[in-house]
């Protein structure tokens, strides 16, 4: 049955490198030794299969603690680690549990208010504190490996390392080097026996890499600390050796999107989505699992330019949304297991129920989250809502900058730079997000801001901040002065998602769709005149985008005045607390509107 939440209550750390061997019993994947007609024996075989998750960023439910209910999307997607559990447990039983390796991408420990929740208010770093409730539930489901991905390591290195204590499975990272001895500082692959009833074991070898992107969108947290070099490379350090290992299968477990771009630009010499390179460019590899670019990929094969060899990837939907499944066919030939043929796809965890011994599990925590999230902390004069806040200047938004410049402003104010105007940029993270007229509770100011973002500060000029607002502006798609305008076709060009567009506060501006990207940017105003170019702003930028994602301009360069450890959604909570009532007329203005040749479009 789906989740209901009154009804939730009636019902030693392996990190190392090593082999686990998957058992004794005779394989329904193994074919026996059978005769041929011209009565020489046929070839052994062996089949397995290889399940896999990714992007499960805390989701063990199939609920949504930012609406307080069950999930659902406009697909009727489920999500969670309970779903995937159930599908898991049929695999397993379909294939015959001795036959199947169970493997994450990784961005694991962050993205609800449940792994927020024992990140931050119930640590699990604390003396005697919890068991994080995603190292319980993949336990109790049986891992057998997890790649890291960035977001792991957003509430720093001493939370994901007590995570890494809790999990009887290892967390892999073979390009998450040491700064100092740049050494490896997780382990890099894990080692896997398959016994099959032909004699020698398949020895199948899962590597895992990380995302580059990590020392620039958590710097604070990891430099000086760790270093993270190119997927490509290391790949090709990896496989050779796990190959003269014994490996007679390589996975690669990449958290690491397929498309061949980067986000950070020419920050770092290294690819963020580099999957498909890897499989291109290192020779050695059977499969590879990919994450982080948060989209489906049943079943794609890439070519190795050394070898002609075809590398299937695949990658399941996020949140725990799609299993994907890897199914290997192997010969025995010459004395030793050959691949011969690899096939990918994936399963809709909507298809089956949670799996009632996680739900049970996990109840007290359940319930611990919904009540901390439905704290009401203050009230709201007039309700506002993101839906149109990708191509409207909406109050909403206009919330998010007032609270980011307010707390800028406080923290200069006894500096050289308190006389400076602030400026302030945020995104529509969710077209869903509400804050009611009422009582506001936790939960719905921390369903407008669903990212662990914290604050910046930075030194910015008029001219830097035309070129930004420009880039922001690519966002939308180019639509002619006399075409119909249609809101669901305006934005997203070039798949730029919602949360790479700006809206910036303290500048009013007009943005022409009718021209083409890169001269849309008009009537930039500050305090009703033009905006001079060498005027002199502190912009209050959350870390991600002042740290290089999205790729906007001058900003990553720009002198840092200010930071604070603490995410912007306690900010923006603490704000509300403090002031107890939110009142739109204090701060909801039109700064920004669409235009056509000079025509606003709404």
């Amino acid at each position: 049955m789906p989740l209901n939440r009154r009804k939730f209550l009636k019902k030693s750390a392996v990190t190392g490198a090593g082999v686990a061997v998957a058992g004794t019993a005779m394989a329904p994947n193994a074919q026996a030794a059978a005769v041929t007609g011209d009565g020489k024996k046929a070839p052994k075989r062996y089949g397995f299969t290889v399940m896999g998750t990714t992007d499960l960023h805390g989701n063990v439910f199939n609920w949504d603690y930012f609406t307080d209910k069950e999930f659902d999307d406009r697909a009727h997607n489920d999500v969670g680690l309970a779903k995937i559990s159930t599908l898991v447990n049929r695999i397993r039983k379909e294939k015959g549990r001795h036959n199947t390796l169970l493997i994450d991408a990784g961005d694991t420990i962050q993205g609800t208010q449940l792994s927020y929740y024992y990140a931050k208010v119930d640590p699990i770093t604390a003396k005697g504190g919890p068991v994080h409730p995603m190292a319980q539930a993949m336990n109790a489901i049986d891992y057998d490996a997890a790649a890291l991905g960035n977001h792991e390591f957003n509430y720093g290195i001493p939370v994901l390392r007590k995570f890494q204590e809790q999990c009887r499975f290892p967390l892999l990272g073979a390009n998450a080097l040491d700064a100092k001895t740049l050494r490896p500082a997780f382990p890099p692959y894990s080692m896997h026996r398959l016994r099959t009833p032909h004699g020698r074991d398949v020895k199948v070898a899962v590597l895992g890499l990380t995302n580059p992107g990590i020392a620039i969108w958590d710097k604070a947290n990891v430099q000086g600390k760790m270093t993270f070099p190119g997927l490509e490379e290391q790949a090709a350090k990896w496989v050779p050796k796990l190959r003269s290992m014994g490996a007679d299968v390589v996975i690669v477990s990449a958290h690491s999107g397929s498309s061949g771009t980067s986000s950070y630009g020419d920050q770092l010499p290294y690819i963020e989505n580099a999957a498909g390179l890897v499989a291109e460019q290192v020779p050695g590899i059977d499969a590879i699992l990919v994450g982080h670019a948060h989209t489906e990929i049943p079943e794609y094969f890439v070519t190795n330019k050394e070898t002609g060899k075809q590398v299937v990837l695949s990658e399941p939907l996020k949140w725990g949304q799609r299993l994907t499944l890897f199914d290997f066919e192997l010969v025995w030939s010459k004395g030793c297991w050959k691949v011969e043929k690899v096939a990918a796809q994936v399963l809709n965890s909507n298809t089956v129920e949670e799996d009632p011994e996680i739900v049970t599990m996990l109840g007290d925590e359940h319930e611990k989250v919904v009540a901390y999230v439905n704290q009401i902390i203050g009230t709201n004069a007039a309700e506002m809502t993101s839906v149109e806040a990708p191509y409207k200047d909406v109050a909403i938004i206009d919330l998010i900058n007032r609270i980011q410049a307010d707390t800028v402003k406080q923290a200069l104010a006894s500096t050289e730079y308190a006389s400076l105007p602030v400026l302030s940029q945020a995104a529509a993270f969710s077209r869903s997000a509400v804050i009611p007229a009422g009582n506001v509770t936790i939960r719905d100011v921390a369903g407008l801001y669903v990212f662990e973002n914290t604050l910046e500060a930075r030194l910015m000029t008029g001219a830097q901040m035309k070129a930004y607002l420009e880039y922001s502006a690519n966002y939308f798609v180019q639509t002619a002065a006399d075409a119909e305008v249609d809101p669901a076709k305006l934005t997203n060009a070039n798949g730029t998602p919602d949360y790479n567009y700006d809206a910036v506060s303290g500048l009013t501006y007009e943005i022409d769709i009718a021209r083409p990207a890169g001269s849309r940017i008009a009537n930039v105003l500050f305090e009703g005149a033009p905006l001079a170019d060498d005027k002199q702003f502190v912009f209050a930028v959350n870390n991600y985008r002042a740290n290089g994602g999205g790729n906007f301009p001058y900003v990553a360069a720009a002198q840092l005045l200010w930071s604070n450890s603490d995410e912007i959604r306690n900010t923006m909570i603490a704000w509300v607390k403090a002031k107890g009532a939110i009142d739109p007329a204090e701060f909801a203005s039109v700064d920004w509107k669409l235009t056509r040749n000079g025509t606003p479009v709404f």
